[in-house]
């Protein structure tokens, strides 16, 4: 089985060894470089191309935001997970909005790290209940846009963005409707097209808000 490769982004030396330390001891993951900046990161993924990057934000040189960017520009194979102190809506909107598929805060017990990088590599969205609150009420829009908008999705479509807000990745989708992930795509697509909507995170959101993810 082929291990994740992934590059820790931290602008503290402490903090990437205490990362590396602890994923180096996981039999999937390989550590394929660290960066202290978004200068550096964005260098490192040029020349590894890795599967994961744990990103901060506040770095000198460029910061994570904009080498979360760069980064996706130039692998788009890559996922970016933010990994951060900070909660505040106006580092966090930015990085979702540049692409990063996971935001965590930097207290994540390491087991979930790790479940995280995996889930991430497959697919998923993971983000820490305290962005997913505010994702969810930023996203707030008129009701009646909101329901004309749901109505234009398929049957299909619906059961799709169900199992999106469940986080699954379109190789479980396809599993679970037996179909193939060529069509997940498919109706992945024509979802974000008919709400308006630019990822499967903005997916996941809107289906929470509108109460089509079965917990709920």
């Amino acid at each position: 089985m082929a291990k994740i490769s992934v590059l820790i982004v931290d602008d503290h030396g402490v903090v990437r060894q205490g990362l590396r330390t602890y994923l180096e001891l996981l039999d999937d993951i390989d550590i394929v470089g660290e960066a202290e900046n978004g200068l550096e990161a964005v260098e490192q993924v040029r020349q590894h191309q890795p599967d994961i990057v744990l990103m901060d934000l506040v770095m000198p040189e460029m910061n994570g935001v904009a080498a979360t960017r760069q980064t996706l520009a130039i692998s788009s194979d890559t996922k970016v997970i933010v990994l951060t102190s900070f909660a505040e809506d106006d580092l966090v909107f930015p990085a979702i909005e540049a692409g990063a598929t996971g935001y965590l805060l930097k207290d994540v017990d390491p087991a979930e790290l790790h479940h995280a990088i995996q889930a991430v590599h497959q697919g998923e969205v993971q983000l820490h209940p305290d962005i997913m609150k505010k994702l969810i009420h930023r996203m707030k829009t008129p009701q009646i846009e909101t329901d004309s908008a749901l109505g234009d999705l398929t049957p299909r479509e619906l059961e799709v963005l169900s199992l999106i807000a469940q986080g699954k990745s379109n190789r479980q989708i396809a599993i679970a409707l037996s179909i193939s992930e060529k069509t997940v795509k498919t109706h992945v697509g024509n979802i974000l097209g008919k709400l308006h909507l630019s990822d499967r995170t903005q997916a996941a959101i809107y289906a929470h808000k509108h109460r089509l993810a079965p917990d709920e």
